[in-house]
């Protein structure tokens, strides 16, 4: 297969971590005979370094010429720490999403065997804790009218039919290929978005017979996250909860270096890790590469490449096995391996295992 992926590496930790997908998916492409081409762009605190623009249009037509769009993370604390300032990293993903008509955001949240005692919560709990959040992404506060001043502030929740209605195809198409569950979060009690949320949900569940779904105010869902995660098979929320509830569920498997995302819809899918920038980390070779090698797993995936996705998979769950593990994941006692480290084994074992 001939495919062409823009790569946007941002800032921070992000080259570190687009640097092992990249060298991943050459050997993927070696391995099964693909022709693969990388074309990259600015994102982020870089962009704006280099364009004063976190999203410059040379990369939003890189993007929308490209088949796929492998993202990586963006943020800088000079911009984190200037409440005034106009222009901000963050801008330049928000840009992305709308520009390129990505309105769901699919983050698979699971845990691997070996990894439980690095949850927070209690390894009985978290132990095969195994579902999907689907969140709707550019619509909501995020997008809406908005007013500041130094008395007086406001984001505007607004969401129409449409914008719900194409969400939630999404979501139910996915339950149906999964464990046929469905569970709606939202605030019906208080919002008035969220009542128009349910009403649709209601009625769309008709079209889809074969999927149990429920119903769960926010609040109840974040609790219910931390007491029961195995109860979920895929959520559905809109924007701002769904930000929230997914970083929350985000800590289940123990890091957050572990879980991918891709973000669908009207033009080039994105995939991305769905860990910050960690500006900290940069330049130290400590960073987790695993959510980035996973999201080209799904990317692969996604274009139909079923068993080359199974192998990045496998060679993740491998080096998890061995110990291949950057600091974060190591055994008590261990190290742990550099991120580019990680980064050759799994490539060389992509390209020998099996063979």
């Amino acid at each position: 297969m001939k495919l062409k992926t823009a790569v946007l590496p941002g800032d921070g930790i992000g080259p570190e971590i687009s640097r092992v997908g990249v060298d991943v998916m050459k050997a993927v492409a070696k391995r099964f005979g693909h022709d693969f081409e990388f074309d990259y762009g600015l994102a982020g605190a870089a962009a704006i370094k280099a364009t004063g623009n976190p999203f410059p249009e040379e990369t939003l037509k890189l993007c929308r010429d490209s088949d796929a769009v492998l993202f990586s993370a963006v943020g800088d604390p000079a911009y984190d720490n200037a409440p005034d300032a106009k222009i901000r990293p963050e801008q330049g993903l928000l840009a992305m999403r709308k520009q390129l008509g990505l309105f769901a955001n699919i983050r698979p949240i699971q845990t691997f065997p070996g990894l439980e005692d690095k949850s927070p919560l209690k390894a009985e709990i978290v132990k095969g804790a195994d579902f999907v959040c689907v969140r709707e992404l550019t619509g909501g506060m995020y997008f809406g009218e908005k007013y500041e001043s130094d008395e007086k502030a406001f984001d505007t929740n607004i969401y129409t039919r449409p914008e719900i209605e194409r969400i939630l195809r999404v979501a139910f198409r996915l339950a149906s290929r999964r464990r046929k569950h469905l569970t709606v979060v939202d605030k019906a009690n208080v919002l008035a978005s969220s009542r128009l949320w349910r009403k649709v949900a209601q009625e769309m569940e008709k079209e889809w017979p074969d999927v149990v779904t429920d119903y769960m105010f926010v609040d109840n869902a974040s609790m219910k996250l931390i007491q029961e995660p195995r109860f979920f098979d895929v959520i559905v929320t809109e924007n701002t909860f769904g930000d929230i509830l997914t970083d929350e569920a985000s800590v289940i498997s123990g890091s957050m270096g572990l879980l991918p995302s891709s973000s669908i819809g009207e033009s080039t899918p994105v995939f991305e890790p769905i860990h910050g920038s960690w500006p900290q980390a940069a330049g130290l070779d400590i960073a987790n590469p695993l959510a980035q090698v996973l999201s080209v797993a799904m990317l692969l995936e996604h274009f139909g490449m079923a068993e080359e996705g199974k192998m990045v998979r496998d060679a993740v769950d491998a080096s998890i096995e061995q110990g291949v593990v950057t600091p974060d994941l190591a055994a008590d006692g261990k190290s742990g391996y550099g991120t580019q480290e990680v980064g050759r084994w799994l490539s060389a074992w992509i390209l020998t295992a099996g063979a």
